[in-house]
């Protein structure tokens, strides 16, 4: 999962489950199906751009053996000291690699993983960096507001609730977080970061409460944290970016498997499939078409595949994912 996702994942169609429900044990998420979509093969190359947890990419080594390999990115340093214990058991085989898949063509280009037979991303937070309250990631325990996936980079959450203004935040909370008090909440942080700066989690989550009140089953901030984390790691600009790459890196009949847990990330990874699916992306009505587009992809999920009533009762964080798969032409 990638350092991708979650206290804050909107579930598509239904409220984000709290965070507390998803602070587990790691299990890989749809693992049986993504295997199912990617079909790894001995001697096959494959991409996890996602390392997170490695349940995915220990999967797709087993099942590729003897001789597949994996290149496992992450933009979490942690997630890829984790890849670098398992590449002791897979020698040669598993390639970890520290960054963030918006670059995904020249890191694989720079390990030697072009073409390749099949790329999967899993878009959810790990249940390390949920737990952790030194992330930021989760309002169970005071933590900094920070939210980065990678620590070495970039500004934390905290930075945008001190200093972005009122119509900013709003507008964030609006679009990413789908909160329909987005305006009331923003008008409340700046009112309080005016007394003293909003520094924790913890204050953040309790602020948005006495803002929103509490009649749902999941913590009203939750919406809230999803935006912030969303924008701090410039999420769907890098999903979309990094899709249009793995594309390029598939050779014909290489599969494409993207596990996403809210609606906004799955509404990005369905329009991109249609997109490439299609024979032509003239406007409705030029009478002849003029782009010149030709099919990249051939969809192998007509529906996002969502996890079995099984699989929820095993594992709650896996309620709010869906699944979708393509192949290249």
């Amino acid at each position: 999962m990638h350092a991708a996702m979650t206290g804050t994942m909107l579930h598509h169609g239904r409220p984000p489950m709290d965070d507390a429900a998803l602070a587990t044990v790691h299990e890989p998420v749809l693992l049986a199906e993504a295997l199912a979509f990617l079909a790894p093969r001995p001697g096959g190359q494959y991409i996890d751009a996602t390392f997170g947890g490695g349940g995915h990419a220990r999967a797709i080594l087993e099942a590729s053996a003897p001789d597949g390999r994996l290149l496992a990115i992450d933009a979490d340093p942690v997630a890829v000291a984790r890849a670098a214990a398992l590449a002791a058991q897979y020698p040669g085989r598993l390639i970890p690699c520290h960054g963030n898949f918006r670059g995904l063509a020249e890191l694989a280009r720079r390990h030697g993983f072009v073409p390749v037979d099949g790329i999967l991303f899993d878009l959810g937070l790990s249940s390390d960096q949920l737990a952790d309250p030194a992330r930021g990631f989760s309002f169970q325990h005071p933590g900094p507001l920070d939210m980065r996936f990678d620590p070495t980079r970039g500004e934390p959450a905290s930075a945008i609730v001190n200093r972005w203004s009122e119509e900013e935040l709003a507008e964030l909370f609006r679009r990413y977080g789908e909160e329909p008090r987005a305006r009331a909440i923003a008008r409340a942080i700046v009112a309080a970061r005016a007394r003293r700066p909003i520094e924790t989690t913890t204050e953040l989550a309790a602020l948005v409460e006495r803002v929103v009140g509490r009649r749902e089953r999941i913590h009203p901030a939750t919406r809230v944290f999803q935006a912030l984390r969303i924008a701090v790691n410039r999420e769907l600009e890098s999903l979309e970016a990094a899709l249009g790459q793995a594309v390029e890196l598939l050779r014909p009949g290489g599969r494409l498997v993207v596990i996403a847990f809210h609606s906004l990330e799955d509404r990005t990874v369905k329009q991109f499939f249609r997109r490439e699916a299609a024979g032509c992306l003239c406007p409705p009505g030029t009478p002849v078409c003029v782009c010149g587009h030709v099919p990249r992809l051939r969809i192998l999920t007509p529906r996002a595949v969502r996890p079995s009533a099984e699989e929820v009762a095993r594992n709650p964080r896996s309620r709010s994912a869906r699944l979708r798969a393509a192949e290249r032409v």
